[in-house]
């Protein structure tokens, strides 16, 4: 054999040949995704590197000394998945194959000899040599690879290194996959999961905006993920009137929605008509703090306000909301109501809120919004601000519906597709 060539199966090979057969194999299990399938492909190409006339796969993963699994077997006429399938896998233990799994180490036997009581000693039948190659996870032989041959010392020594390094550096590749695709499954059940959880927190939110007399409403929820803080109410009230809430749970997430729950539940568990807004919030403060966020560091800011069409004013209260911005169409000018506020919801329990009132003219137009939308940033993380949410505003003559939407397409061209990070919710209220 020259310094050129190696042997496969017994036989010199040229290294380009060997190289060939080799990178084919890797290109093959590369494009693997089922473990089943590229254990398939691999036992294929294997054979043209390492002929045998039996194969067997043991595992010991999860079991106690001595016990061990039959996963794999050349003899088997049906195939089985041990993944998917292991209660159809032999559960053995002792014997040769326990010595050699527990053994922690390769081993050739040149000359094979059985106990007539093994109790694998059908897989042994008519083969008089083989190997041993343990795979190895954390330092120790949870696998095993053992091929065999009729013949005694049918395997040649100076092959077997590499091939105990090939035969594991496959089995790593295979758990790996096996790891990916429980990961996977893992993550579809969170997903499925956070959809729910998604789901019934839309529920929680208005199914459609109430009849207010001379006032135009429309609103937009959008949460950066599966579900989220944000929260918006409308409560119808006496006399024609209608509550406006808008609020934001600190965080994101599950945990957030969670929040947003709680709250909905406390606000709708009012007693009585939800008037006038500082005592609301006063109401809804002292129950998140003294039994919900105390210890979970979580707060909620809001802004809750009762408009009266009648007299088209609107009273509010805020909990470290943002402002909401007021559009006085009849000179362009626009405004931030933030007559009063005080500390987010969930602070401190004996918080009390103070309320303001703003008189409303026809065509005046309200924007209440979350952090979400003015935070918004641009790929180079510019944040798209309170100047570009004003000149959204820009058209006097749009409905609450055209507004929401002026506001999400400046935003849209803005932030270039940059996937949102917060929670976005708008609720448009315009005078006429």
């Amino acid at each position: 054999m020259t310094a050129t060539q190696g042997l496969i199966g017994g036989k010199a090979v040229d290294w380009r040949h060997r190289l060939d057969l080799i990178i084919e194999m890797m290109r093959e299990m590369s494009l693997q995704t089922d473990p089943q399938a590229m254990v398939r492909a691999y036992g294929e190409r294997i054979r043209q590197i390492m002929p045998a006339n039996r194969y067997v796969a043991l595992s010991r993963r999860d079991l106690e000394f001595p016990k061990y699994r039959i996963t794999r077997s050349s003899l088997w006429k049906d195939e089985i998945d041990p993944w998917k399938q292991k209660d159809r896998l032999p559960l053995l233990e002792g014997g040769l194959f326990g010595e050699l799994i527990y053994g922690d180490e390769p081993r050739i036997i040149d000359e094979l000899e059985v106990a007539p009581d093994d109790p694998a000693a059908a897989y042994f039948e008519g083969q008089r040599s083989l190997i041993a190659i343990p795979h190895f996870h954390q330092g120790v032989a949870l696998n095993m690879a053992v091929l065999m041959r009729p013949e005694p010392a049918a395997f040649d020594r100076e092959e077997f290194p590499e091939q105990v390094w090939m035969s594991n550096l496959f089995g790593r590749a295979t758990h790996n996959l096996v790891l990916a695709e429980e990961l996977k499954r893992a993550y579809d059940i969170v997903d499925g999961e956070l959809k729910l959880v998604a789901d019934i927190q839309r529920s929680l939110l208005p199914r459609s905006m109430p009849v207010v007399p001379g006032l135009d409403l429309a609103a937009h929820y959008q949460t950066s993920r599966w579900a989220g803080g944000d929260y918006y109410d409308l409560f119808p009230l006496p006399d024609g009137r209608c509550g406006i809430l808008i609020a934001d749970v600190s965080g994101h997430g599950t945990p957030a929605a969670v929040m947003m729950a709680i709250t909905h539940s406390i606000a709708h568990a009012y007693p009585g008509p939800l008037d006038p807004p500082a005592v609301v919030l006063n109401h809804v403060n002292e129950q998140l703090a003294s039994r919900y966020t105390a210890d979970s560091e979580t707060f909620v800011t809001a802004f809750y306000g009762v408009y009266d069409p009648r007299r088209r004013e609107l009273t509010y209260a805020s909990a470290g909301h943002n402002p909401p911005r007021l559009k006085r169409c009849e000179d362009g000018s626009v405004h931030a109501l933030d007559g009063v506020g005080n500390l987010p919801l969930g602070v401190f329990a004996d918080q009390r809120y103070e309320q303001s009132a703003q008189e409303l003219r026809p065509g005046d137009q309200i924007i209440f919004y979350t952090d979400g939308i003015t935070d918004a940033t641009d790929p180079s993380g510019n944040m798209f601000g309170m100047t570009r949410l004003d000149e959204a505003l820009a058209n006097c003559h749009l409905t609450a519906d055209g507004l929401i939407r002026a506001v999400l397409d400046a935003l849209a061209a803005f932030t270039r597709g940059q996937p949102a990070d917060d929670d976005r919710t708008l609720l448009v209220a315009k005078v006429f």
